[in-house]
């Protein structure tokens, strides 16, 4: 990267605001607010901050969550700067700010592994459904440090939301469905949602909806159509998208599987 590089877009995911990724080696932020979340990973470096009067700092280990409307500056801590990724959620999307002043680094392994995750489906194009997934569930668990780490017993399954929310998506292959639109239809929280789904059939939402894509997708290609017109037809985003999900599920690219007639993914 260049001396200092910066990208920034809104995804059409509910709930986010921004999607910033940058790479500075000697800009330094002034104290300053936002009017929403600031969701912040370090991929290299080290990035020292004030909040409220406390120094703190964050490093690729940890996940940072900077409350909305408490000022706060950021300098690199190590030569050569600091690459980091920040979501900017949206102020409705999370409660507690105090005790995020009070506690903001977080050092939350599976929590960081959540949030990569996240990254890579906001860079993905066509990943909407998964971003919303997984931010689902990243909200769940920053909800949870927000209120100090509560108890909770484990709620009893609800067979019948994931058996409901299947439905949904069977019937919406190709344009899909939000998760909000699956929550409001279902009245229930999309993160009940994605944690039913999974548990009762052993992968989330976002990854079944992929697979029926690609089990369209063989059938079609199978028929003689071209991937190009396939991809569109089986609700993938575009060529490069069902490429890629198509090579992870079948093992072979639509234009190999075509050629040998689907023997290849057989073998």
């Amino acid at each position: 990267m260049s001396a200092e590089t910066s990208v920034a877009w809104r995804p059409g995911v509910e709930g986010i605001a921004e999607v910033f990724r940058a790479h500075f080696e000697a800009h330094a932020y002034p104290m300053h607010t936002h009017e929403v979340w600031t969701l912040l990973t370090v991929d290299r470096g080290r990035i020292g901050y004030e909040l409220d009067g406390e120094r703190c700092d964050s490093s690729t280990r940890s996940v940072t969550l900077l409350p909305p409307h408490v000022a706060h500056d950021g300098h690199s801590l190590t030569s050569g700067g600091f690459d980091k990724r920040v979501i900017y959620l949206e102020a409705g999307v999370l409660r507690g700010i105090g005790r995020a002043v009070g506690r903001p680094t977080l050092l939350d392994g599976p929590l960081r592994q959540r949030v990569d995750r996240l990254n890579r489906a906001l860079a993905a194009p066509g990943e909407e459904f998964e971003a919303a997934s997984r931010l689902a569930l990243i909200v769940e668990r920053l909800q949870w440090h927000l209120d100090g780490n509560p108890e909770s017993a484990r709620a009893p399954r609800n067979r019948s939301v994931a058996h409901s929310l299947r439905e949904l998506l069977d019937g919406r292959v190709r344009d899909g469905i939000t998760l909000e639109e699956a929550g409001r239809t279902l009245h229930v929280d999309p993160t009940h949602l994605v944690r039913e789904f999974s548990r009762e059939f052993g992968l989330p939402p976002h990854r079944y909806l992929i697979g029926r894509r690609v089990e369209v997708a063989r059938r079609m290609l199978l028929a003689g159509g071209a991937p190009a017109e396939v991809s569109v037809e089986a609700g993938f985003h575009d060529q490069s998208h069902l490429n890629r999900h198509f090579k992870s599920m079948v093992g072979t690219t639509p234009g190999r599987f075509v050629l040998t007639g689907g023997t290849a993914a057989r073998r």
